[in-house]
């Protein structure tokens, strides 16, 4: 067996070298044709952006955070209007050429482990526009998710308030309890005023400590560790180096098609001459 493809290498090798003006002749136009293709192609450069889902953590329990589900951005993010709303606010219509690379380059990864984020990439014809699209779209997302969490986080910050407003009467009635009992006791009976004094304040002890939890929880819960909008988490990056068309895959597959053609041709050619000698 080892003898046979030795001898089938042997005689593929001078075929070649007898035609090899067919197989030079297709490894140069498939060289050409790449050449022709990496220089004409419209190059776009692509860029990456890590979108953080806006929350409000101040919810009842048992309810998401989120402003909107993973599911629903990612939803969202695909359909038609979201995108030409994205493509409008930056001065391009629908039926543009940028509009149509926009759409057709947006790519989402989600990651469900990690906040949860959106991994965003979208191309462009230049760094600059394509930065522009990335930005763009978290805009046009952020806008949306700041009217969804308007209402509850206005009812929790509502909320906050009137527990900081019930607070501050407490202290206050406490305080007048105090003064009062101190004002009214004559100075032989000073023992059951300050008696008085110290029943009224336990009394009222558990309601104050009550109201401070819930304002302290409240406020951690609206602190900007759980309440924050929906933002890019990090600036979008944009290498250096173009997207489309990539040079060394474009060459490396050009130089490979041109040697199977040219291979293909000399066997070809072969196989003719060997038919016109018969």
């Amino acid at each position: 067996m080892m003898e046979k493809d030795e001898v089938y290498l042997v005689d593929m090798w001078r075929i070649l070298v007898r035609e090899w003006r067919w197989w030079l002749a297709m490894l140069v136009l498939a060289v050409a044709a790449t050449f022709a293709f990496t220089h004409l192609a419209k190059r776009q450069w692509e860029a990456t952006a890590w979108i953080q889902i806006g929350q409000v953590g101040a919810v009842p329990a048992g309810q998401d955070p989120k402003v909107e589900s993973l599911a629903r951005v990612l939803e969202r993010l695909q359909t038609a209007a979201f995108q030409n709303e994205v493509m409008q606010s930056i001065g391009f219509s629908p039926e543009s050429r940028e509009s149509r690379i926009y759409r057709k380059s947006l790519k989402l990864e989600p990651l469900p482990y990690a906040g949860p984020l959106v991994k965003l990439t979208v191309r462009g014809s230049s760094p600059q526009q394509a930065q522009q699209f990335a930005e763009a779209t978290v805009s046009r997302l952020h806008a949306i998710h700041q009217g969804l969490e308007a209402k509850p986080l206005a009812l929790a910050q509502a909320r906050l308030n009137e527990v900081q407003s019930e607070l501050s009467g407490a202290v206050a009635e406490r305080n007048q309890w105090k003064q009062a009992v101190s004002q009214s006791d004559p100075a032989g009976k000073a023992g059951q005023g300050t008696a008085l004094t110290g029943m009224l304040a336990a009394s009222m002890r558990g309601d104050i400590y009550g109201l401070s939890a819930a304002r302290s929880d409240l406020s951690t819960r609206l602190s900007t560790t759980y309440t924050y909008e929906t933002s890019l988490l990090w600036p979008v990056y944009v290498p250096e180096h173009q997207a489309f068309p990539n040079p060394v895959l474009c060459w490396g597959i050009g130089i490979l098609f041109g040697l199977c053609l040219g291979v293909f041709a000399a066997m070809v050619r072969n196989a003719l001459r060997r038919r016109k000698s018969d």
